[in-house]
């Protein structure tokens, strides 16, 4: 609902659309570090600590607890499935170090929707945080809270709509960061640090349990390897890594942001790999396998195969805690982007940032996350979400090339440029045309989303001309 002004009920406070004239978009073309303090102001508070726990808290939800299930059942061999989660931690490590050359540059807030705004275009910047807004943040709230239900099925009454638990943790981590933002990532900060010591104490029972191997147990004839099976589990692999930006939403709210961001972003991907290895060796060659293909719960369902019931209960409360805390750090990082899109103006108003947090752009958040809630499934959503931030997360990363083209004086792209970032482009563009291939529906689904921010931003840009 947009925000009131003067005793009018029906007049709209956006203030004009940045146009490639603002003084954010010449001074960021120009090369001088672009600074949005004269609108959006918060308070650096987060520090190395805080931002790894962001990067590891947006990584490790629901993907990682849901995926192997399905990527099984379509590469049919355990082998095949950990090729692909190496391969999606590789790839998203050189996302992580090009997007530190980006952060370096600006350290704003707002993620994709400041990088290509202020590099390339106003409307690709918009365009992108439209994109953040339907996709990045609230299909994904809504996919972690959903597994979050799912994963606690066994323990919902039978008189509790479905639906319920999922909207209850949504609003309960709106509630938390929509008060204070060093209060919300001092609780993050110590849920995170409980998540990875339970992952660890579960990777030990198991280790100390001596399980053996049966993954090939009632497996069907072993297919020959198929490239766009391959692909398309390596979208929703990816999927599962593609929270390794989150830093950089936050940035404008980090001490020594240019040092800090970019070193969490690294930091938090390679520790996340490792887990999602050992976890994903854990779910896909100790159980037999048809206990766990096609499987959405596939933790619990490989837990429940190798220790029983008490061992699938415990991995059920651990994977509860983890989507909790992936759905409390992205109702921290999304509303950031909406809050500089309205310190720019190509939002309104009321969505900026107000106390030291953006709280209309968090209530704005969550409400949509249980809009997604109420209508989707977690399959669905998967696919989606996969392949629509893969094109905009692809997009950013090519700004990177843009800056060093213009031959800024301060601007430092990162080890490995420019390898990384054009490997990383061209990965992900390739696993995304794949994917259109498989999932015609999904890919229409991405179309729609951008074409619906592409028109929304020449209608407000129509509407200022007027």
């Amino acid at each position: 609902m947009a925000p009131q002004t003067g005793s009018s009920a029906h007049e709209i406070a956006l203030v004009p659309v940045v146009s490639r004239r603002s003084p954010a978009i010449r001074c960021a073309r120009r090369g001088r570090r672009c600074s949005s303090a004269r609108l959006l102001s918060p308070p650096r508070t987060l520090g190395l600590t805080s931002l790894v726990s962001l990067v590891v808290a947006n990584m490790i939800g629901a993907g990682v607890f849901t995926t192997s299930g399905f990527a099984l059942a379509d590469l049919g061999s355990a082998d095949r499935v950990m090729a692909a989660w190496v391969a999606g931690g590789l790839i998203a490590l050189c996302g992580a170090i090009s997007y530190g050359g980006l952060v370096r540059h600006m350290t704003e807030s707002g993620g994709e929707y400041l990088f290509l705004s202020r590099i390339m275009h106003p409307a690709a910047g918009f365009i992108a945080g439209w994109v953040s807004l339907l996709a990045g943040f609230t299909g994904a709230i809504a996919f972690a809270a959903l597994a979050f239900e799912t994963y606690l099925g066994p323990a919902r009454p039978a008189w509790l709509p479905a639906g319920t638990l999922a909207i209850t943790v949504v609003v309960a981590a709106a509630v938390l960061h929509g008060i204070q933002v060093g209060a919300g990532a001092v609780m993050q900060n110590i849920v995170v640090g409980l998540k990875v010591l339970l992952i660890a104490a579960f990777l030990a029972v198991v280790v100390v349990g001596g399980a053996a191997p049966a993954a090939a147990v009632g497996r069907p004839e072993l297919a020959p390897f198929s490239l766009p099976a391959f692909a398309g589990s390596l979208v929703w692999i990816s999927l599962s890594y593609s929270g390794f930006n989150a830093a950089v939403y936050v940035a404008g709210e980090a001490r020594n942001a240019a040092v800090n961001t970019p070193r969490a972003l690294w930091l938090g991907t390679l520790l996340v790999m490792g887990l999602y290895l050992a976890l994903n060796a854990v779910f896909v060659y100790l159980p037999p396998y048809e206990a766990v293909a096609g499987r959405e719960d596939v933790a619990a369902a490989a837990a429940f195969a190798i220790g029983g019931e008490a061992l699938s209960l415990g991995i059920r409360a651990l994977i509860a805690l983890a989507l909790v805390t992936s759905v409390i750090s992205m109702i921290m990082a999304g509303p950031r982007v909406y809050a500089q899109m309205a310190a720019d103006g190509v939002f309104p108003r009321l969505f900026r940032f107000e106390g030291g947090a953006p709280r209309a752009a968090v209530a704005l958040q969550a409400g949509l996350a249980i809009l997604v809630i109420l209508a989707a499934d977690l399959k669905t959503l998967l696919s989606y979400l996969g392949f629509t931030l893969s094109l905009s997360s692809a997009l950013t990363v090519a700004s990177l090339f843009f800056l060093a083209r213009r031959g800024h004086e301060d601007f430092r792209p990162g080890w490995g440029y420019p390898v990384v970032p054009a490997v990383y482009i061209f990965v992900t563009l390739v696993l995304a045309m794949i994917a259109a291939a498989r999932a015609p529906a999904q890919f229409t689904a991405a179309l729609v989303t951008i074409a619906s921010g592409s028109l929304v931003y020449y209608l407000l840009q129509y509407s200022r001309r007027r």
